[in-house]
């Protein structure tokens, strides 16, 4: 058991749409990302996902709506739903996620990440 200090994680990269994992609880890995520009459009068939903004301001594009998430603030996206995140400017956020989520879902792109760094 340690104290984990997120601006410390934070420090350690600077790459965009790279999660990096700082822990796990109950099956679930805990992620730093930082986000900047538009992600693609994904779900996730079998897990819900957690955003928590820490820096910045998130766009979660729905194909119906957008929501606003700003620091502070986290929205979960329930499992199946279509979204793709984006940002004006760069964002920080914490992620919790089921370990064997892909951060693309079933999408492949140069975007995906399939070997995620523990920082």
């Amino acid at each position: 058991m340690k104290v984990i200090n997120l601006k410390e994680k934070f420090n350690k990269f600077s790459s965009h749409w790279d999660p990096k994992i700082i822990g796990e609880l109950n099956g679930q890995h805990v992620k730093l990302a930082k986000l900047e520009g538009d992600f693609i459009w994904h779900n996730h068939e079998h897990e819900d996902e957690l955003f928590m903004v820490i820096k910045g301001k998130l766009y979660m594009d729905f194909r119906d709506r957008t929501e606003e998430v700003n620091p502070g603030e986290i929205i979960i996206v329930p499992k199946g739903v279509e979204h793709k995140p984006r940002t004006e400017g760069e964002v920080h956020v914490m992620l919790f996620e089921p370990i064997s989520t892909l951060h693309t879902g079933k999408v492949k792109s140069d975007l995906t990440k399939t070997d995620l760094e523990h920082i």
